[in-house]
C-alpha cells in the first residue's frame, strides 16, 4: 500500500476518535497491552516522561522535548491529535515519523490488527512505542491522549509523571465534576515515581495528595517551586524571569511560544528539572533557555497563538474548552486592533452552551465546521449563538470562512480562528 492508502485503510477499519467521538474509546487497557505484548513490549525499551492535564498538556510536552534535544539528547515525543498530517504525532528530535515506517509497521501487522480490533488511538500507541524502542531514544515524551487512567499511554513506567491541570472537558467520558476528572488523570501516577501538579486546584489537589500517599511517590507542586516574577506574552515569543524555591535566579528568559496561558505551562516544565536530572540527565541552563526559545523550530510545534497574518492580524489557537477559551480571550482583549471578527467552528460533543456564553457579543462572527464527522453544523452552531447575541453569517468550509474574514476586515482589525482543534488545522 502507498502511504495515503494505509492511512485509508486504518480510517476505515479502525473507530477513530477525532472523528466519530466516545464511540471509538475502549474504556480499558486490553488492547494495547495486547499489541505491544506481540511486538516484545517495546514501551519496556526506552526511558519516559508522562504528561496529563485537561489544558496545557501539548505545549508542555513540546517543551520539555526542545530542552532535552538541546541538551544533546535523542529525543521522542508522542503527540495527538494531528493537525496537517498523521505523522505530526510520532517524532524523534522535532522529525516526523517516515512514511515508510508507517506503511511497513501496518503492512507487517495487519493479521495482529484484524485479530485484536484495536481502535485508531490504540495502534498508534504500540506504533509509536515500537518505533522509539527500534530508534533507541535516550527519553521520550509522552501525552496522554484522553484522561489517563484507562488512556491507552498508560502502560508505560516513567521517571516522571506530569499533570498539567484540571478543567472541564469530555466530562461524558470522564467525570461531570472536577474531582472525578482528576481522578481519572490521577491514574498516570506511578508507584514510587514522582508526579509534578502544575496548578493547584482545591477540589482537585487531594485526589493527587492521596493517589501519591497510595503509590509512596513524590509530589511536587509547580507554583511551590518556580514563581515567575515577570512575564511578557508579544505576537512573537514570551519573556520572563524566573526565581526558583532554592534560590537560583534567571533573568530575560524567552520562549517563542506566545500566549498569557504559557506562563502556568513553563512554570510546570521548569519545575520537572531537577527530577529528570535526578534520573540521570545533564540539562544546564543555557540547554533550558536555548530549549525554551525554539520550541517551534525543535519541534514543528503547531496552532498556539499563532500568526498567520498581518494588516489584518490573523492569529489561531486550539484552545477549545471553556478554561481554554477563557485564555485566549484575555490574550484577545491585550491585542490593539479596531474590530474582532471571529471564525469559529466546534464539535459537537463540547460544551458548547457554556463557550458561546463567555465570547465577545461584539464581535464579527463567522460560522463554520472542520471536515469531520464529529463536527458541529454551521446553522445549528449560529441558532445556538443567537441566543447569546453572537452575530454572523454561516459558512460551509473554514477556508471559505477565513477567506470571508479577511475580506470584510480592515486593515487594522484582528481576525481569530478556533473553536475547535480540527478548524484550526484546516487553517494553518
Amino acid at each position: 500500500m502507498t502511504y495515503q492508502e494505509t492511512l485509508d485503510y486504518l480510517y476505515s477499519q479502525l473507530p477513530m476518535f477525532t472523528r466519530i467521538g466516545s464511540a471509538a474509546i475502549k474504556k480499558d487497557l486490553t488492547n494495547t497491552l495486547a499489541l505491544c505484548k506481540a511486538l516484545g513490549q517495546p514501551q519496556e525499551k526506552f526511558k519516559c516522561i508522562h504528561i496529563a492535564g485537561t489544558n496545557g498538556k501539548g505545549s508542555s510536552s513540546h517543551m520539555l522535548a526542545s530542552i532535552l534535544q538541546e541538551a544533546g539528547y535523542k529525543t521522542g515525543l508522542y503527540t495527538s491529535p494531528h493537525l496537517k498530517d498523521f505523522r505530526e504525532r510520532i517524532r524523534i528530535n522535532g522529525e516526523m515519523i517516515s512514511e515508510e515506517k508507517v506503511i511497513g509497521f501496518v503492512g507487517s501487522n495487519q493479521n495482529l490488527f484484524e485479530e485484536i480490533r484495536p481502535s485508531f488511538f490504540e495502534w498508534t500507541v504500540a506504533l509509536c512505542f515500537d518505533y522509539f524502542a527500534e530508534e533507541k531514544v535516550d527519553i521520550a515524551i509522552i501525552e496522554t491522549g484522553l484522561g489517563g487512567r484507562l488512556d491507552s499511554t498508560n502502560i508505560i513506567d516513567p521517571i516522571l509523571s506530569i499533570i498539567t491541570n484540571i478543567g472541564w472537558d469530555h466530562m461524558d467520558m470522564l467525570g461531570d465534576s472536577l474531582e472525578k476528572i482528576a481522578f481519572e488523570k490521577a491514574g498516570i501516577i506511578k508507584t514510587k515515581t514522582p508526579v509534578v501538579i502544575g496548578e493547584y486546584q482545591s477540589e482537585t489537589f487531594p485526589i493527587f495528595m492521596e493517589k501519591a500517599r497510595k503509590t509512596e511517590s513524590q509530589i511536587i507542586l509547580a507554583t511551590q517551586l518556580v514563581n515567575i516574577l515577570y512575564f511578557n506574552s508579544s505576537i512573537s515569543q514570551s519573556a520572563f524571569d524566573v526565581q526558583f524555591q532554592f534560590g537560583e535566579y534567571w533573568k530575560n528568559v524567552y520562549c517563542d511560544l506566545n500566549g498569557l496561558y504559557q506562563e502556568k505551562n513553563i512554570k510546570t516544565v521548569l519545575a520537572s528539572l531537577d527530577i529528570i536530572r535526578n534520573a540521570g540527565f545533564k540539562i544546564e541552563e543555557k540547554d533550558v533557555r536555548n530549549g525554551l526559545a525554539h520550541v517551534k523550530k525543535n519541534t514543528q510545534l503547531m496552532g498556539r497563538w499563532q500568526l498567520l497574518g498581518i494588516q489584518p492580524m490573523v492569529v489561531c489557537d486550539t484552545g477549545h474548552n471553556i478554561d481554554g477559551i477563557k485564555l485566549v480571550l484575555k490574550q484577545i482583549a491585550m491585542q490593539k486592533y479596531s474590530h474582532l471578527h471571529m471564525v469559529i467552528g466546534m464539535v459537537k460533543d463540547k460544551d458548547i452552551q457554556k463557550v458561546l456564553s463567555i465570547l465577545p457579543k461584539d464581535a464579527t462572527y463567522y460560522f463554520t465546521k472542520a471536515a469531520i464527522p464529529r463536527a458541529l453544523d454551521e446553522k445549528e452552531l449560529q441558532g445556538f449563538a443567537i441566543a447569546y447575541q453572537l452575530k454572523g453569517k454561516t459558512y460551509e468550509t473554514v477556508i471559505e470562512a477565513v477567506d470571508a474574514a479577511k475580506q470584510t476586515a480592515k486593515k487594522s482589525d484582528l481576525i481569530f480562528i478556533g473553536g475547535s482543534t480540527f478548524v484550526v488545522a484546516e487553517a494553518v
